[in-house]
């Protein structure tokens, strides 16, 4: 998605949908939205630029994905901007591997591990190698919702964040606090928790994403986790921008980028093409 506006001036605030490890498309994409030179450096001034989550699984280069955006995000700072990132699932499942790999948890519903749900949902070996204390100190502080503008951004389309309080500041304290102890049922449900999706289609969908907004703030969520061709029942190689939906309350910009869709970067507010 291109982020200039009609007049050629760059937007202040963007999102990036799941980009699963494929640098390379996410690199040339915030390119031609003006965000970064030939050299791969910021060119965004004091713009806002989030990630939603998702960097790892499913694609080549994982942590070289980390690598790009932790220094991205210090070259954007120092020009008075913002380049940060919320966690996604497969962040947690990243850092979870590595922390308990196959240490069964405590379940009544059959055997689990880290290990085994990594290794289903396109854990690669390459990363897990090339995961550094400096990314996983950087990664267990990032966090799990945040607001930007009028735009409640969360990965999951789901409310289960509530289970971590009922503000911003006290979900994101409670996934810190779990992320660097080493209670391994607590990573496991926040595993589980981020791995819901949907709550804001059908036909309650709007109201469920407005009783979540008037909690935590913002006029509409915006996120990634769920492909937008599969809510769409369309190919990937379709979708060409985020989808808006629940009345409008809700944004999904996950492009899935991992089945040879779009890596969407998309300038807020958006409005559909008239």
């Amino acid at each position: 998605m291109r982020g200039r506006s009609e007049q050629g001036d760059l937007s202040d605030r963007y999102v990036v949908g799941d980009i699963h490890g494929h640098r390379a498309e996410l690199v040339e994409e915030l390119r031609k939205t003006g965000l970064l030179d030939a050299e791969e450096n910021w060119t965004g001034g004091s713009a806002r630029l989030w990630f939603v989550g998702d960097f790892v699984d499913r694609g080549p280069d994982g942590v070289g994905v980390i690598d790009f955006v932790m220094r991205l995000a210090e070259q954007a700072a120092e020009a008075g901007g913002v380049v940060d990132t919320l966690l996604g699932n497969h962040e947690i499942l990243l850092l979870g591997m590595h922390r308990f790999g196959d240490t069964e948890v405590p379940s009544d519903f059959g055997p689990r591990n880290f290990a085994r749900s990594w290794a289903m949902n396109g854990g690669r070996a390459s990363d897990q190698e090339a995961l550094t204390d400096k990314h996983i100190e950087w990664l267990s502080q990032r966090p799990a919702v945040t607001l930007l503008g009028d735009h409640l951004l969360m990965h999951s389309d789901t409310t289960e964040y509530l289970n971590w309080g009922s503000s911003i500041e006290e979900i994101n304290t409670a996934v810190r606090d779990l992320l660097s102890g080493d209670e391994l049922s607590e990573w496991w449900e926040c595993w589980r928790r981020l791995t819901t999706r949907f709550a804001f289609r059908g036909p309650q969908g709007a109201e469920v994403a407005e009783r979540l907004l008037d909690l935590l703030g913002g006029t509409q969520i915006v996120h990634g986790h769920s492909v937008i061709a599969d809510q769409l029942g369309v190919a990937p190689t379709e979708i060409t921008e985020p989808l808006r939906y629940a009345d409008g309350k809700a944004l999904g910009v996950d492009g899935g980028l991992f089945v040879g869709g779009p890596c969407l970067v998309v300038a807020l507010p958006w409005e559909p093409a008239a």
